[in-house]
């Protein structure tokens, strides 16, 4: 099976801020591929179906960021599943301008807490990463304080760029479905 995790904060409060471009992603995906309705999944909820003959399970945590990795505990205990192989972590990215994604196969957590914590219970920084990019497109707009600005709305014309890119991280992580992470990440890594 794999799983797609979209980093996030549960509550009202936090649906349209950037940290959680990566549940927007996660939804569209759901939506995309007429999965059924999120439920109650653990610590998570999450939404399971077929992808290219392959089931997959879309997974939104709901420990809040910076315990993300929590929701991993039950996959790390199937027999022969891999997190470098069967793990998707979609996640926001401040290094990156809005409207632009980076998919690589490894990486470090670079300052995310939610990527920190996923790192901690894989113990490997081996496991692909959909990073969506939240940072301001115009320079005057300034970030400040990182904890404020990734927790704040996202302004609609930012919001918009991110939208605009749906298509192509959907067929990136549909390719990486199907082929795995090596050939998504040379085809539309970006």
């Amino acid at each position: 099976m794999k799983i797609i995790v979209g980093l996030g904060n549960p509550g009202r409060e936090y649906e349209a801020t950037r940290h959680n471009v990566g549940w927007w992603l996660v939804d569209h995906l759901a939506h995309r591929w007429h999965f059924d309705p999120f439920r109650k999944d653990g610590e998570a909820m999450s939404s399971t179906g077929v992808v290219g003959g392959k089931k997959v399970k879309l997974v939104q945590p709901q420990t809040y960021m910076n315990r993300s990795g929590e929701v991993l505990r039950p996959y790390l205990k199937r027999e022969g599943w891999r997190a470098a192989d069967d793990l998707l972590v979609v996640v926001d990215e401040v290094a990156v301008p809005a409207g632009e994604y980076r998919l690589r196969a490894a990486g470090s957590p670079g300052g995310h807490n939610g990527l920190k914590s996923v790192e901690a219970h894989l113990k490997s920084a081996t496991y692909p990463r959909l990073r969506i990019g939240i940072r301001p497109v115009d320079e005057r707009r300034q970030i400040g304080d990182l904890a404020d600005f990734v927790l704040h709305p996202m302004p609609r014309d930012e919001r918009e760029l991110v939208e605009a890119q749906y298509e192509r991280m959907c067929t990136a992580v549909e390719l990486w479905i199907a082929d795995g992470t090596e050939k998504a990440v040379s085809t539309m890594g970006r």
